[in-house]
């Protein structure tokens, strides 16, 4: 038996939380740091629930089978029923979890690259806050030497999940329409196909690999932008649709196989669901309140947890008033949450506060077959704003914040860096990184990733080549 400090773990392994989850390295991720997790989690939920089961998940990353062991071991040493749930997405662990109100482990790095992997943890009502990470990180636990077995794969919460959908959206609603998955390792990438024929859809799969690919829904790689366009010249798709690698973050591409952008996305799905209140992070684009469509919109820090608060906050305000408004949020990378019971026509869509990829895949299509037109024509009576993003990867976090420090309370170094030609600044945001507005309408947002070392750079301008051209060169100022 041994005694840990949770603290003790992230300072020699430098596995820590991030904006979703406690992530870090795989060869930092050793039996003992995963154990130490599993543990302080199971005993910070015990302070609040009587734990006698949780759901075990992960994804097709090389190195999750054996954290899960390890975890699954941990748990079923201090006395708790393993659940195992196998390969499926984040989103379809955390709707299981949430229907038999119990706590939830996902093993999973999201869209981070292979050589990193992640543990993202649910209680029993919902992803964990901000200060249940701090009781996990301040945790102290004792470790046993672990028995590694898992038992067979409780298949319910792919059913659950796959029939949330079929459940809400008319029956066969999709006939007609020609979809791609692109597959790629998405462990969300069989169960997206059999949602997609369940309502109706022709599909076709697309690049499938049993090797990892990290697909960055914020800044889609290159070739992918190129494959898009490819698939969508050879099989005249009315659609493409994928994830990132656990399922959370959706890709969407339009009938040119044009990807559209994430928080464009969860516009266009919130406007389909008649969302009233929207909380959405400060990286979202400013289309959203410029569309007049919602009563509220509320903007937070960047990641899951804060988007989470938000939606609370957002019903607590109004059951004071004694409304009930429909509530989402969802980030510039897509993922979209509901946070409050939605009714179509009878049908009734469960609140699922936590990222998902296939809500707003299907609303973007049910969207476009509600306008009776293709999906790049949901795009036409949106306001002229457009966001580009991308990233300088292997760029420390500690580099970061000293850039954005120094260009935070420096004119020179934020006009060499960020301002676009004979631009002035006029609003100057920190919630999360340094977000900056000019004259011009334009805006730069730089900020540190909150799971890797890695530098985002978003920009949004009145067009969509304009936008790009801005992120380009922020980006290469920096890297000069």
């Amino acid at each position: 038996m041994k005694t840990i400090k949770i603290r003790d773990v992230m300072d020699r392994s430098g596995v820590a939380f991030g904006t979703s989850g406690a992530r870090g390295l795989v060869a930092a991720m050793t039996d003992e740091v995963c154990a130490a997790y599993a543990a302080a989690f199971l005993s910070v939920m015990r302070t609040s629930f009587n734990v006698t089961r949780i759901a075990l998940g992960m994804d097709l990353r090389p190195s999750s089978p054996r954290i899960l062991a390890v975890c699954a071991a941990t748990l079923r040493n201090a006395g708790v029923i393993v659940d195992y749930c196998g390969a499926l997405p984040t989103p379809a662990l955390a709707l299981y979890a949430q229907n038999e109100s119990i706590p939830a482990i996902m093993i999973t790095g999201s869209h981070i690259p292979f050589d990193r992997n992640g543990i993202k943890f649910y209680r029993p009502d919902g992803e964990i806050t901000k200060a249940d990470e701090t009781a996990i990180s301040d945790a102290i636990i004792t470790l046993e030497n672990l028995n590694f077995e898992l038992a067979e794969i409780n298949p319910a919460a792919i059913t659950q999940y796959v029939h949330r959908y079929l459940d809400f959206f008319p029956p066969q609603c999709f006939e007609g329409l020609h979809l791609g998955v692109y597959e790629h390792s998405s462990v969300a990438r069989d169960v997206l196909r059999v949602i997609l024929e369940g309502l109706g859809a022709k599909v076709t799969s697309l690049g499938r690999t049993e090797e990892f690919v990290p697909i960055d829904t914020e800044a889609v790689a290159e070739v992918d932008i190129q494959r898009g366009k490819a698939w969508a010249d050879q099989f005249h798709f009315d659609a493409i649709i994928s994830t990132d690698g656990d399922g959370d973050r959706p890709l969407i591409s339009d009938e040119t196989g044009g990807w559209l952008r994430g928080d464009i996305v969860g516009l266009i799905s919130a406007r389909y669901l008649n969302a009233q209140q929207v909380v959405v992070p400060v990286s979202c684009n400013t289309a959203i309140e410029l569309c007049n469509s919602f009563t509220t919109v509320m903007r937070t820090k960047i990641g899951s947890p804060y988007v989470i608060s938000g939606m609370q906050d957002c019903e607590a305000n109004s059951l004071k008033k004694g409304e009930h408004p429909a509530i989402v949020g969802f980030e510039a990378n897509g993922g979209f949450l509901v946070g409050s019971e939605f009714e179509c026509d009878g049908r009734k869509l469960a609140p699922l506060p936590t990222r998902d990829a296939v809500l707003p895949a299907l609303a973007v299509l049910a969207a476009a077959r509600k306008i009776k037109g293709e999906v790049s024509a949901l795009m036409q009576d949106l306001p002229a704003r457009f966001t580009a993003s991308d990233r300088l990867q292997d760029f420390p976090v500690a580099s970061s914040r000293l850039l954005i420090q120094d260009i935070t309370l420096n004119s020179q170094t934020l006009q060499h860096y960020l301002a676009p030609e004979h631009a002035k600044p006029v609003d100057c945001n920190t919630t999360d990184g340094l977000r900056i507005r000019f004259d011009n309408g334009e805006i730069v947002h730089l900020r540190p990733s909150g799971n890797a070392p890695e530098l985002r750079c978003y920009c949004e301008a009145a067009s969509n080549e304009r936008a790009m051209q801005l992120v380009h060169s922020v980006l290469n100022r920096i890297r000069q």
